[in-house]
């Protein structure tokens, strides 16, 4: 057929011509950018995965800047409470020196008290100054805030973790199911003929937490005087006497250990010839035992089961972590009652995952080491601080309470060791991990992102050397197309 007004031939090549300079486009595009998806009409559904994976590795990245921030954190808090601990060893060491007043001069004590004011000062300083980019560390800023705590049930309260998820604050019940008890055994002063006095001589031994020693009692010593002569030696035994009723000698007496808690007992037993009378027993009309141990507390925080120590409670959950000290009366009376108290923030939180999620936060409180709040020990129904030690203080080593000094020192030692160790677990444990799993991830998620957008360079250039051949071939075929109907002129010669 031969007609000119319609050159279907040159349409078809226009049109195929077209769809190869298109795809000539898309190749050079993809070559130039590197990337299969450069815009949504490339691949729809391949670039709303990619953009979620995208987003994702994202999250990531700054998930590992997060926790690299907080281990540096950390890391500089630990040093700090490093130097801190040095400073607590020297000062043990110089109140071991001032309590050799056989051997050492006021003088030497008095210089001694100098310097341990010296160090003192210095672990508050250091509570003080300690800092991370402007975060104050050691001052107790980044400790828990709570409300509502009882004096009369609770003594010493530190909150190591909580997580507080969509709630503002978090309620605390501590009931004690279990009490607490010492070591105790019962002596009878109620002897046929011999009421409240020792039938005859007796050596015994007495055994606590902190030593053994032998008393000796002639007959007829009345059991007062067997209480003042193991009262004498309770700092090296750790065991007490007391009478059942003081107005009464024939009441009976009663050995305790001055502690509580499974580690604390009281052994009583006789030596050598003589005292077959002698015979102590579990309770007043109980079984005949020489040895008796304490019991640690047990109570049920927010319905889990706590870790009792004496009068100590530790909780160790996902969702809280605390270590409380109970008062004696609460912690050895079974009464049904909790106690309870709120936290109502504070602490440091780090958000360790890609996503603003409560199970992806993890919170940690790292209370004040100044000297007026390390240390807390109840002596004497009175609770101390390390700053008690200091020159002027019921505690310092001038007035001559080394013991005292000692018992609270190696409290304020036992919390900074805790305390470095629960920030070193917290790092490598953690920290570190939440990093290696989230570089894994990081890993995994790149490579199924770069599967969906990056360009395959082989295929492309394939793609592109095909393109530019059939371009070159469209042109070619429309230019004869276009010249096809140059022949009907040859009819009309």
């Amino acid at each position: 057929m031969a007609r000119i007004n319609t050159n279907v031939s040159s349409l078809i090549s226009q049109n195929n011509l077209r769809r190869s300079s298109d795809d000539l486009a898309v190749r050079l595009t993809r070559l130039s950018t590197g990337l299969r998806i450069n815009r949504g009409a490339d691949d729809p559904a391949g670039l709303i995965v990619s953009e979620r994976l995208r987003s994702e590795i994202r999250g990531i990245d700054a998930a590992i800047d997060n926790s690299e921030r907080a281990s540096s954190v950390i890391a500089t808090s630990e040093g700090y409470l490093a130097e801190v601990a040095d400073l607590l060893n020297s000062v043990k060491s110089l109140v071991v020196k001032a309590a050799n007043t056989g051997g050492a001069s006021q003088e030497e004590i008095d210089a001694n008290q100098l310097e341990i004011d010296s160090a003192i000062e210095s672990i508050t300083r250091i509570s003080n100054t300690a800092s991370f980019a402007g975060l104050q560390l050691l001052n107790g800023s980044l400790s828990y805030l709570t409300s509502g705590v009882q004096p009369s049930d609770i003594t010493g309260l530190d909150v190591q973790s909580v997580q507080f998820g969509a709630a503002s604050n978090v309620a605390v019940s501590v009931e004690v199911v279990s009490s607490a008890q010492v070591g105790s055994l019962f002596l009878s002063g109620n002897r046929p003929g011999f009421t409240g006095v020792l039938e005859s001589g007796v050596t015994l031994e007495l055994a606590g937490r902190l030593g053994v020693q032998s008393l000796t009692f002639v007959a007829g010593a009345q059991l007062s005087a067997v209480v003042a002569g193991v009262n004498l030696l309770s700092d090296t035994t750790g065991v007490s006497a007391t009478l059942v009723d003081p107005t009464d000698q024939s009441s009976g007496l009663i050995f305790t250990s001055r502690t509580f808690g499974s580690d604390a007992f009281v052994s009583v037993r006789k030596l050598g010839q003589g005292g077959n009378f002698f015979s102590t027993y579990d309770q007043q009309g109980g079984n005949s035992v020489q040895r008796d141990e304490g019991r640690d507390v047990t109570a049920i925080v927010n319905g889990a089961v706590a870790t009792g120590d004496g009068l100590k409670v530790g909780l160790n959950s996902p969702t809280l972590a605390l270590s409380l000290d109970l008062t004696q009366a609460f912690g050895t009376t079974v009464s049904g009652t909790p106690s309870t108290f709120r936290i109502t923030g504070g602490g440091a939180t780090f958000q360790l995952g890609p996503n603003v999620t409560a199970t992806q936060q993890t919170g940690i409180g790292i209370k004040s080491i100044a000297a007026s709040r390390i240390g807390g020990t109840d002596l004497g129904g009175v609770r101390y601080y390390l700053d008690s030690l200091k020159s002027g203080q019921t505690n310092s080593v001038v007035s001559g309470s080394t013991s005292a000094a000692s018992e609270v020192l190696e409290t304020a030692i036992t919390e900074v060791s805790v305390m470095r160790g629960r920030l070193g677990a917290f790092e490598r444990n953690t920290v570190q991990t939440n990093v290696n799993s989230l570089q894994i991830g990081r890993e995994n998620i790149t490579s199924s992102e770069s599967k969906i957008r990056d360009a395959d360079f082989a295929a492309e250039t394939a793609a592109l050397t095909r393109a530019q051949i059939l371009q070159q071939a469209g042109t070619s075929v429309l230019a004869t197309a276009n010249s096809t109907a140059q022949s009907i002129l040859r009819l009309l010669q």
